[in-house]
């Protein structure tokens, strides 16, 4: 019998080691561009994928700052992306398997996709680190981006809402300031793989909005009011500027969403870092 969608996305989520989350991501991409995956939703999704022993997990206020421009900082700033990336894997495959009934299959064909680009930067990421003495896992990191996966599996609506419209959105923002760091401490391969990640980024806060755009529509919804509702509901992190607005316009994501919501969070204090990797979303009863 051949295998289903889920259970190939399931497989992804099942899988802890770096390296294999890396191979099995891009095989189910494969598997569904080439028609080998059967159009079945028979599997649920796990409600945590699989982990690796290493990268220690810490709550987000407890993870050490960075700071300066040595080369240890350097490393630090590259594995706190490398476990975003590794993150967002999951995240994509878990919302083809857990909504991808909801959606046309042009919904799949995008996540899909973006998963594999996801393992593609975790593993040019992950190289990276190795041609400068690390390795992923070496130093701690934050679960605080599967946290909004699970304040957030009710609802495909809420998950669209915060994981590409907030968290990846904020990495539109702050990635070319990254990139200037690592331009001037002369790293420029890590400036062109930042660069390279930033344009695919791009097109995944696309689909994000695309998707979330076409649910309202079906909906009857205005787009910015409902996004606007969902992100008072389940996050409580910071939106603020600086904003990246020629990408996120670039991606559909208009200021007329987010202005009013930063112009809010301007007025009460901040509870963690502004950064995509800091942001914590607020938890919900479900899972």
């Amino acid at each position: 019998m051949i295998l289903s969608l889920a259970q190939a996305v399931k497989g992804v989520l099942d899988t802890a080691d770096p390296a294999a989350k890396v191979m099995a991501a891009r095989k189910a991409a494969r598997d569904w561009r080439l028609g080998r995956l059967d159009w079945r939703f028979d599997a649920a999704m796990p409600d945590r994928p699989a982990r690796p022993a290493c990268p220690e997990l810490l709550p987000p206020n407890r993870m050490p700052r960075r700071g300066g421009g040595t080369e240890a900082n350097r490393i630090a700033l590259i594995h706190s992306i490398a476990h975003i990336e590794y993150v967002a894997i999951d995240l994509a495959f878990d919302l083809v398997g857990r909504f991808g009934a909801h959606f046309p299959r042009d919904f799949v064909d995008d996540w899909m996709r973006v998963g594999a680009e996801e393992a593609m930067h975790f593993a040019i990421l992950d190289r990276r680190l190795r041609a400068l003495g690390s390795f992923y896992g070496a130093l701690p990191a934050h679960d605080g981006l599967w946290e909004a996966a699970e304040a957030t599996a009710h609802d495909p609506l809420a998950r669209l809402a915060i994981v590409p419209m907030v968290l990846e959105a904020r990495g539109l923002d702050i990635t070319p300031q990254m990139i200037t760091r690592f331009e001037a401490g002369k790293d420029l391969k890590s400036a062109r793989i930042l660069s390279r990640i930033l344009q695919d980024e791009v097109r995944h806060v696309a689909a994000g909005v695309r998707w979330f755009n076409q649910a309202c529509a079906i909906r009857g919804d205005s787009p910015a009011l409902a996004w606007r509702a969902l992100v008072a509901l389940h996050f409580r992190g910071s939106l603020k500027p600086p904003f990246n607005d020629s990408a996120r316009a670039a991606a559909g994501l208009t200021i007329d969403f987010y202005q009013a919501v930063a112009d809010a969070h301007a007025h009460r204090p901040q509870k963690f870092p502004s950064s995509r990797e800091g942001q914590k979303p607020r938890t919900t009863s479900s899972h």
